[in-house]
């Protein structure tokens, strides 16, 4: 039996959960989300968080937002500066601790969901054995991660791709790209597949429409999270503009999604996780995404054979992580 302490991380809120493991079962203890802003450091949300039990917790795991280098991260959207596993594990009495990327904390947790915690969008070909699998992640950010099967385990693979160029699929989308660079200079895949990238399409739809923007649109705009809104008005079809700028979006992610799952071979499935996705569902339900995925030429019957999940569960890297401290014990 063994005490796993788990943590979530991000520029908002802090999920941190203690875990019992029995050698075949993950059990909850406790787990407590906290506004990030409550604290100073990561170790002052992780001692106030465990209190007297330091001395019981056998290893710990964090998922943080940015790459993890030599057991240090600085995440720019997490205000505790530089955090190390070193200090980290002094906080808790030089018990292990590591540091892993929050998407890869949400592919370890994916590949433990039960059918019930998931939506499937494609269901794929029969596999008869285990393969890589791919995670994409669209919320304040873009995230992407992979899991490569070797050795009779699955093996975290961080990337930064949301960073990477953003790539148009026809002509609409190629006016998309100039509209953007001629506000942001490079145009990453992030400032379209992301919350504020749906209001960055929402605005290119504008410039192109001409067509009137409502009152109570523009109330909702001043008011609330933009991006939020474009998806919440353009999933209900309450505005052209706005259901224009989701479909792109769709279109964006489906595509997106499908060079991620060539990049690494996605052959045990790609599962889509963030804030977004499950907000627009009806969206993603009516086949604009798959389609998409799977247009990629040649290589399009491979694609239609790779099941696509979305997880619906908002502790999926919690549970990613508090598995990738088990195997630290």
């Amino acid at each position: 039996m063994a005490v796993i302490l788990a943590g979530d991380i991000g520029g908002t809120k802090t999920n941190l959960g203690l875990f019992r493991w029995s050698g075949n079962s993950l059990e909850p203890i406790r787990n407590r989300i906290s506004p990030t802003s409550d604290f100073q450091t990561i170790e002052d949300a992780v001692t106030r968080f465990v209190g007297n039990d330091d001395r019981a917790i056998d290893a710990a795991c964090f998922g943080v937002p940015g790459p993890v280098i030599g057991g240090c991260v600085s995440a720019v959207n997490v205000p505790w500066g530089v955090m190390r596993e070193k200090t980290i594990s002094q906080a808790l009495a030089g018990k292990p601790v590591q540091l892993i990327n929050d998407l890869g904390a949400t592919a370890m947790g994916v590949i433990h969901l039960p059918d019930s915690k998931c939506e499937i969008l494609q269901r794929g070909g029969r596999q008869t054995f285990p393969g890589n699998t791919a995670v994409i992640a669209a919320g304040t950010g873009l995230g992407e991660a992979s899991l490569v099967y070797s050795a009779g385990r699955h093996h975290i693979v961080a990337s930064e791709g949301g960073h990477t160029d953003f790539a148009p699929h026809n002509d609409e989308q190629i006016e998309l790209l100039q509209f953007l660079q001629s506000e942001f200079g490079h145009v990453s895949v992030e400032r379209v597949l992301s919350g504020p990238g749906l209001f960055n399409i929402y605005r290119f739809c504008r410039s192109r429409s001409g067509e009137p923007e409502p009152s109570w649109l523009a109330q909702k705009f001043a008011s609330e999270n933009p991006g939020a809104v474009v998806g919440e008005v353009g999933t209900a079809r309450g505005f052209g503009d706005c259901v224009r700028a989701l479909e792109m979006f769709v279109d964006v992610y489906g595509a997106e999604a499908g060079n991620l799952a060539l990049k690494v071979l996605a052959l045990g499935g790609v599962y889509l996780a963030g804030g977004i996705a499950p907000k627009i569902l009806p969206m993603l339900r009516d086949g604009r995404f798959v389609r998409a995925f799977n247009d990629k030429g040649r290589l399009a019957a491979m694609l239609e054979q790779i099941p696509i999940r979305l997880s619906l569960d908002d502790n999926v890297a919690l549970y990613g992580a508090a598995h990738c401290a088990i195997a630290m014990l």
